[in-house]
Parts: structure tokens; C-alpha cells; sequence
């Protein structure tokens, strides 16, 4: 199984939480990538408009998007619906899986047309923390269909 996750964010050392993680999924056979991806397209826009930094996100992130129905392609985005861990648990029974971190802008609603959406909460969190709590979950969720006692 191939997870991967796709942040507007600049390229850095993942924190230990998150590389902890990475780790922790491999037992199920799910390799967890990290995707951490600026450019200076991304820079530039960010200071123009949202609307031109939410399309530099869509042109750097479009590429990444799985075209076929072999993978689920699943963007994290404020208003959409948050689930119990046993439901997001279900969104990872594929082989592979995409996720999607926007930038501060968030994303056009072209973009969003071509994913499922999930929010992790109505709390506004920065990025760094946004990954910790999703590669927390993705741990948790295999944890739940392998039936592993983590979860408990």
C-alpha cells in the first residue's frame, strides 16, 4: 500500500513525530511519504492574491492527482464533513492513497472537484501540526483494519 502526502510547504527535516509514523505504518505494509512541495511560483502568488496563490497550489499539486480510480485522492479542507477514525480507517482500504495539504490559501474549488474532502477539525492548525495529527491517523486507521490493538 502506498500513502502519500502532498503539503505546499517548504522542503525541511520531517519532525520525529511524523517520521515516527512513517515508521509505525510499515508493519502494515503501507509505505507513508511525504511530499513537502514551494517553489518560488508559490512565493510570488502568495503575495499578489489568494486567488493566484490558490492556483499556483493547484498547478504544483495537479500532477500528483491519481487520474484513474486505483487510488484515492483526499485533500484536507476546513468545511468538509470530520469523520470518527473508524470511517477514515475505511478511506485507506485501497492501495494507494493520496492526501493533500493546501497552502494558507487554501484550494480553488476545481481542485476540490477532483478529490474527496475531509476536515481533521474545525480548529485552525499549522501545518506542521496538521501532518502529525493526519500521519497519526493513517497509524490509527491501519491499526483499525488490521485489527492491531493500538487503537484501543
Amino acid at each position: 500500500m502506498k500513502i502519500n502526502l502532498y503539503c505546499i510547504a517548504k522542503k525541511e527535516k520531517e519532525d520525529d513525530f511524523v517520521a515516527h509514523y512513517q515508521k509505525l505504518c510499515k508493519q502494515f505494509g503501507a509505505e507513508l511519504k511525504i511530499f513537502n512541495l514551494f517553489n518560488t511560483e508559490i512565493l510570488q502568488a502568495q503575495k499578489k492574491s489568494a486567488k493566484e496563490a490558490q492556483s499556483s497550489y493547484t498547478k504544483i499539486l495537479s500532477p500528483y492527482l491519481s487520474k484513474n480510480n486505483t487510488a484515492n485522492n483526499i485533500a484536507l479542507h476546513p468545511d468538509a464533513k470530520t469523520c470518527d477514525s473508524f470511517v477514515f480507517s475505511k478511506m485507506l482500504d485501497c492501495m494507494h492513497i493520496n492526501f493533500f495539504i493546501g497552502g494558507s490559501f487554501g484550494f480553488e474549488e476545481n481542485f476540490l472537484k477532483e478529490t474527496k474532502t475531509l476536515s481533521l477539525s474545525k480548529l485552525t492548525m499549522s501545518h506542521k501540526i496538521a501532518k502529525i495529527v493526519l500521519c497519526e491517523q493513517i497509524y490509527r486507521g491501519l491499526s483499525i483494519l488490521y485489527k492491531h490493538p493500538y487503537h484501543k
